[in-house]
């Protein structure tokens, strides 16, 4: 297959994903994608990273967030009442790495939180 998933993920959080800093993404739905996947910076139109989608797991309550502050890279106290999803779940995400330079890509019509990217783009991100 030469087609990547491109996952969206607006600033700051995209770098803390690629940094190391943050393992886990929060969503309202589960996913059931797996393996590498590619970082976009919400609203630039480049891919600046890498990573591989290891799991979901949830629904989450703000006790389970709470627990796992460390790494959303946040503090226990920043989780409360009520959560921004109805439901929660975390997209457990590893090997995260940086693009030497970011790599622009098409922004499908409609696309929020995946985008499918071309084998251009695949070879361009070392995927």
């Amino acid at each position: 297959m030469d087609e990547l998933r491109g996952l969206v993920v607006r600033e700051p959080y995209v770098d803390w994903i690629v940094d190391g800093e943050k393992t886990w993404e929060l969503r309202g739905s589960a996913t059931k994608v797996r393996g590498p996947i590619a970082l976009i910076a919400g609203g630039t139109g480049t891919v600046v990273g890498t990573c591989e989608l290891r799991d979901s797991i949830g629904p989450l309550t703000v006790e389970d967030l709470r627990k796992n502050a460390r790494k959303l890279n946040q503090r226990p106290s920043d989780f409360h009442e009520p959560l921004y999803y109805t439901r929660t779940y975390a997209w457990v995400l590893a090997n995260a790495r940086r693009l030497p330079k970011p790599v622009p890509y098409v922004h499908s019509s409609g696309a929020v939180i995946w985008v499918k990217l071309d084998g251009r783009v695949r070879r361009a991100v070392g995927l």
